[in-house]
């Protein structure tokens, strides 16, 4: 079981990694590319976009396929393409590369939150879920850092050694991961999209799915600009904006970490109003902070807050029906890098129309109130029974 852990943890770490990598870099490959500001966060938004789009069709086939082999393939095709992206020449160049390397990551993460169920006691998965989301968090607070002083030597070294990290994940895969084929009646040929009917009909999963896509899309919006904001306010340098992004995500893994403790503590109801409350509020303030390190600290409880929150909302998404896990998970993921794709597109605009952070916070806290009052009206924090109940009926 140890092993099953380390490997899903080392997953997310690598596709974590790639994922937020872009966000430092941006500075740096806008001057290279001599890419506008208000196009820029679409070097965040190609991959997104990738891995949204496909990530739809990824969930209902992996349901009848052996998720070994999904996670596997994938694996491999993220490697390529994330490697491809040090070849980039341009902007076209490595948005196409960019899109390949969500294209693949879709086929392969969602497979990591729809094996966990299947692979450990139900006593284990809240603690191992954590420990994976922390291997997202780890990849903030250890991978961007690293990949950021990798690219004050030269910007293509980052891409080069996270695909061939990958490559070795491949490997751990093969020889790890146990096969997991569907039964029989996962094998039936249901229409792929006929899958999500369940949820559409679902009252509850319609609006949890609205207030998870707010959440993503505020929460990202902000992050994906987190490091042209240190740069342009603070003159920092890109491995100094590396810096920031490692103490960010220590606080991300705090709250990958505490977070079931949090939980138990106060409730799901609880946990999710006083940490969306408090984002809100460090959304507004963050633009008029007088130093990097005023910034730091509030952006932190921001980063607590998301380690807490993404695996309850993940957690509470997977439970609206326990048969088709990996649709849910990929229409998560899904989700999250369409809201990913919006919110950093919609950042890029703002940030250059009004010439800095302060409309791209305030726009991230709009989005943090909204996501709050979708899942409160779903019923969903309070309620596993009616859960259960509107999907029987």
């Amino acid at each position: 079981m140890i092993q099953l852990t380390a490997l899903f943890f080392l997953i997310m770490f690598v596709i974590g990694t790639d994922t937020f990598l872009i966000s430092p870099l941006i500075p740096t490959l806008q001057n290279l590319f001599h890419i506008p500001t208000e196009y820029s966060g679409w070097m965040v938004g190609s991959y997104a976009l990738g891995y949204a789009i496909f990530a739809l069709i990824a969930g209902p086939l992996s349901d009848g396929w052996d998720r070994k082999k999904v996670m596997l393939s994938g694996m491999v095709c993220f490697s390529v393409s994330t490697m491809l992206c040090g070849f980039a020449t341009g902007f076209w160049s490595m948005f196409f590369f960019r899109f390949l390397a969500g294209v693949s990551a879709a086929f392969t993460a969602p497979q990591v939150w729809a094996s966990i169920p299947a692979l450990f006691p139900t006593s284990k998965i809240a603690k191992v879920s954590g420990i994976v989301m922390a291997g997202l968090a780890a990849s903030q607070a250890f991978g961007i850092p690293i990949g950021s002083l990798l690219a004050s030597t030269h910007w293509y070294y980052p891409f080069f050694t996270i695909g061939a990290c990958a490559l070795l994940v491949a490997v751990f895969i093969f020889y790890a991961l146990p096969e997991m084929k569907p039964n029989q009646g996962q094998k039936t040929k249901t229409p792929i999209f006929s899958r999500y009917i369940p949820l559409l009909n679902s009252r509850m999963a319609r609006k949890a799915f609205l207030a998870h896509f707010l959440f993503q899309c505020g929460f990202f919006a902000a992050f994906s600009f987190i490091g042209k904001w240190v740069t342009d306010r603070f003159h920092l340098s890109i491995d100094q904006a590396g810096y920031v992004m490692f103490f960010l995500g220590l606080g991300n893994i705090v709250g990958s970490f505490g977070g079931a403790y949090v939980i138990k503590t106060l409730n799901r109801f609880n946990t999710l109003v006083v940490g969306f409350l408090v984002s809100i509020a460090c959304f507004i303030i963050l633009p008029h902070l007088p130093s990097v390190a005023a910034f730091e600290s509030v952006y932190f409880f921001i980063f607590v807050n998301m380690g807490i929150a993404f695996p309850l909302i993940l957690g509470m998404l997977n439970s609206l029906n326990p048969t088709i896990r990996g649709t849910i998970s990929s229409l998560a993921n899904s989700i999250m890098y369409a809201a990913t794709t919006l919110g950093s597109w919609i950042a890029g605009l703002i940030y250059a129309t009004f010439n800095g952070f302060s409309a791209v916070g305030m726009f991230a806290a709009i989005c943090f109130a909204g996501s709050l009052l979708s899942f409160i009206f779903s019923g969903i924090l309070t309620s596993h029974a009616k859960t259960k109940k509107e999907f029987t009926s």
